[in-house]
């Protein structure tokens, strides 16, 4: 994809089709102003989509049936349908087939990302009780991605307005942190980081604060020695690569004194260690963004929430943002790959 001038092709699969992906999606695209910004194609099949729509008369969404994508046109919401027999949906309820369908659903829509036939991909949440199979031996989402598109790592970035963290490890327990983490992963995570403030954020020189794995920042030693072994040192290499990385800080004082507003981002070294302050913090929806990827992926800050499936109360505004985000990326990418190739469009860009 060369200049993103027209609106972008976004896939956006289902998630479980117990849970509250396909009441997000038929809110957010019942609202036909999202069709100046994309063009919406919903991974799922008619009759899920249609299950929900009866039960949200106040959405009216009005979708086509998509079969080939050479006759795509704009100010239309498109369903591919990703399986054709009927499935029973119970929403609220974790089943087999509620995980199983929404795999097939997201194996479809990154087939065509992989074809060019959609530009960005946004995924509605999944559960990793109904999705972990043999078929699909993952988590969740990310580790899937970086297998299919056969990349060395992905970064977990989130984000929301003037907030961005990534984490080294993710989805492991507690007990595993300390043994998992190493200096070539840290130092891999970090030059994922770094590219995309650059690449995909539009950010020229980028600010980056890491955390430190020990409280107090491992305190000299006494509370733990990698910091001093392993964090620090990175750190010292990268700032000699000109690359403006700081840190280690102790995580709990480095929010409490709202450090991170001198930073474009922040990389901790584990799943809670960033979630929660990201969570307590962010001023609006949350967006999780899987850097790394040859594709544009995003998806929501939240999970299936079967406590509410099905009934007409869950809150659109995370998803929407994942899109909107999505949207932004692929923006910034096009402009950034432009200047590379055509060093004088940079140059143009830039203040005499």
């Amino acid at each position: 994809m060369s200049h993103l001038s027209a609106k972008p092709i976004i896939g956006i699969t289902c998630g479980d089709l117990n849970g509250i992906g396909p009441e997000l999606i038929i809110k957010i695209f019942s609202d036909s102003r999202m069709l100046d910004q994309c063009t919406p194609v919903i991974y799922a099949s008619s009759r899920t989509i249609n299950f929900y729509r009866k039960q949200l008369s106040e959405y009216p969404l009005n979708f086509q049936i998509l079969r080939d994508f050479q006759r795509i046109q704009s100010k239309h919401v498109y369903v591919f349908n990703c399986w054709e027999e009927e499935v029973n949906i119970t929403p609220g309820q974790l089943t087999e087939a509620g995980g199983q369908y929404a795999i097939r659903a997201l194996k479809t829509a990154v087939e065509h990302a992989q074809k060019g036939w959609i530009q960005g991909l946004v995924t509605a949440p999944i559960h990793k009780a109904n999705t972990h199979s043999p078929d699909f031996p993952y988590a969740g989402h990310t580790g899937f991605l970086r297998d299919f598109f056969q990349v060395p790592d992905v970064l977990m970035l989130m984000i929301a307005e003037e907030l961005k963290i990534g984490v080294v490890t993710e989805h492991i327990p507690l007990s595993a942190v300390a043994s998992t983490i190493s200096r070539d992963m840290i130092a891999s995570k970090m030059d994922i980081l770094h590219k995309s403030l650059i690449r995909d954020f539009a950010i020229e020189k980028p600010r980056i604060a890491v955390l430190g794995l020990n409280p107090h920042a491992g305190d000299e030693g006494h509370i733990g020695t990698e910091e001093k072994e392993m964090i620090a040192p990175l750190i010292q290499s990268l700032r000699q690569q000109e690359i403006m990385v700081f840190g280690p800080y102790p995580a709990d004082g480095f929010f409490a004194r709202a450090q991170h507003r001198h930073f474009h981002a922040v990389l901790a070294m584990y799943h809670d260690q960033g979630l929660i302050p990201f969570k307590s913090l962010a001023q609006t929806p949350g967006v999780n963004y899987t850097a790394g990827l040859p594709i544009v992926r995003t998806s929501p800050d939240h999970g299936t929430a079967f406590d509410i499936a099905g009934k007409n109360q869950a809150d659109p505004s995370s998803l929407r943002q994942a899109i909107f985000t999505c949207i932004d990326i692929l923006r910034n990418r096009s402009a950034y790959d432009e200047s590379t190739r055509n060093p004088l469009k940079k140059s143009e860009l830039m203040p005499e």
